[in-house]
């Protein structure tokens, strides 16, 4: 360990948070959450440690660290699961696999909404929170959140009969409407977003109000209430927020250095079409947040012309994101990454102009060498630092920016070899240290999520379109019928597989008949 990195160790907070391990060259090569940041680091300093071979060898890299403070350690398990897939760090070998991340699931569309858990969050209306990667953490804080906001994991038909979890509190009590379980949800997923303080603060009120009217028992709960938040704090604090020192980020400090902005930008959006053929158009946008995503912000856009030509669709897309309106419900990016070449990213271009947006730079990826497109007269950015390149007054072997009748070209990761597949992970270069290779990768983060969302999107449209079409053409059953149908079987597969009896238990004997006549004579 060298002297600069001692005396810093030595500052490090009792806080929890996330820190970088980082390479003599800067690379982030390992990222990590801790409790207490103060504790958890230093002990890969610690001579009498046990170490495995795995992190002997990270312990022997490591130059320099650096770490983000944040207010409680599910805050700290977001922010881990963000930057690892930002960064992809050399040694998270075992955070890369997407397999292993968690979302909280909430579908308060429900009439007795669920708290579940899933690795594949799907475009069905519900809530998610996440992604986190150390799933036994994200169940042991539901378990005891779920004492203090009880809920239901398992659907309920009617209203759900008085069982165990009922009798020890962890089920909604049997005189609880569905409106008032739903405040109760709300407050959980305020908890969930940070609002720990808030929900404390009005438990308060209502323990005071109820003790004033004399209804001492309702008083009794919100303090059992306020005594199981404040040992929870105890043990764990619940949030999906990060609270990010953007400063600190190095890949949107040199983007806004790139792009000519004049800070750094705290939201980028990103932008992607999916369709088959043009049947089942649709886009995607995807927001980050201080260079974490944010989804929440996210939004999803059906093409009101249906056509296979992406330039058309692009454009409808960033017109419709840039209408009067949406400006005013979703605020300004600094930032619009486009998915495609010059075709889409003209589009949006235009779209932009006609829309007379100023003071967002936009730009493009394209896939095939993951290089970056920027428009010279309306990329809405300062091309200094880009000509600069160009001109050769700024030189930089891993970098190679050459101008290209209107557009420039940025390639960031000169010499990294690719992996197959449409979101080509870089493996690294055989050139020289890439200085950009953060920005590279959060411009991947942002395009693969922007194409995971609209792919996701496409195919629940889709599935959708097939699954309505066997129930369509069946006279008589209307819009709500097959509504009902589908929400009480779950799919037309179970519809086949239900009974006479079942059927008539849902839509009434004479729709029942009209269903089972059309599927029995297939």
């Amino acid at each position: 360990m060298n002297k600069e990195l001692e005396e810093k160790l030595k500052t490090l907070p009792r806080s929890a948070g996330v820190y970088f391990h980082k390479s003599a060259t800067g690379e982030i090569i390992y990222v990590g959450k801790a409790a207490v940041l103060k504790n958890r680091v230093r002990q890969y300093f610690q001579k009498s440690r046990d170490m495995d071979v795995k992190t002997q060898a990270l312990v022997a890299e490591i130059y320099d660290t650096d770490w983000i403070e944040t207010e409680s350690e599910l805050d700290a398990l977001f922010l881990e699961s963000e930057m690892v897939k930002r960064y992809m760090p050399r040694y998270n070998v075992l955070l890369r696999d997407d397999k292993s991340q968690m979302f909280v699931r909430i579908d308060m569309k429900s009439e007795w909404p669920t708290v579940g858990f899933t690795r594949n969050p799907a475009d069905d209306g519900a809530e998610y929170f996440g992604p986190y990667y150390n799933g036994f953490a994200i169940k042991k804080a539901l378990r005891y959140l779920r004492r203090v906001f009880p809920y239901y994991t398992k659907p309920v038909k009617g209203k759900a009969k008085t069982d165990l979890d009922t009798h020890i509190g962890l089920n909604p009590s049997p005189d609880m409407t569905s409106a008032d379980y739903k405040k109760v949800l709300r407050r959980l997923i305020r908890y969930i977003k940070g609002g720990r303080k808030e929900i404390i603060k009005d438990i308060e009120t209502h323990m005071q109000r109820a003790a004033a009217d004399q209804d001492f028992e309702m008083a009794a709960r919100f303090r059992n209430q306020l005594s199981d938040l404040r040992a929870l704090q105890q043990r764990i604090m619940f949030g999906d927020k990060e609270f990010l020192d953007i400063s600190k980020d190095r890949a949107l400090s040199d983007l806004a250095f790139l792009l000519g902005l004049e800070k750094t930008p705290s939201r980028i959006e990103g932008y992607d079409i999916s369709h088959i053929s043009g049947t089942d158009v649709v886009a995607s946008m995807v927001v980050f947040t201080n260079g974490v995503s944010d989804r929440a912000e996210y939004r999803k856009f059906k093409m009101r012309q249906q056509k296979n030509d992406d330039y058309a669709n692009m454009y409808e897309v960033i017109a419709r994101r840039f209408s009067e309106k949406n400006i005013k419900s979703w605020g300004m990016p600094q930032v619009v990454l486009i998915d495609g070449g010059k075709g889409q990213l003209e589009a949006a271009i235009r779209a932009m102009k006609e829309r007379e947006v100023r003071g967002v730079a936009v730009v493009s990826v394209a896939k095939r060498n993951e290089e970056i497109l920027v428009h010279r007269e309306h990329s809405g950015a300062r091309l200094k630092t880009l000509q600069s390149y160009i001109d050769g007054t700024i030189q930089d072997r891993g970098v190679a920016v050459r101008a290209d009748g209107e557009y420039i070209q940025v390639n960031l990761h000169l010499g990294s070899t690719h992996t197959s597949g449409h979101a080509r992970n870089l493996r690294g270069s055989n050139v020289a240290p890439a200085r950009y290779s953060d920005v590279t990768k959060l411009i991947q983060r942002i395009r693969d999520e922007s194409h995971r969302f609209a792919i996701s999107y496409h195919s629940v449209l889709r599935g959708t379109r097939q699954t309505a079409s066997a129930l369509d053409i069946i006279p008589g059953i209307g819009p709500a019928t097959r509504k009902k149908l589908l929400r009480t079987f779950g799919s037309m597969r179970g519809v086949n597989e239900a009974s006479l009896e079942e059927i008539t238990a849902a839509i009434g004997a004479a729709k029942a008949i009209l269903v089972y006549q059309e599927r029995t004579s297939k």
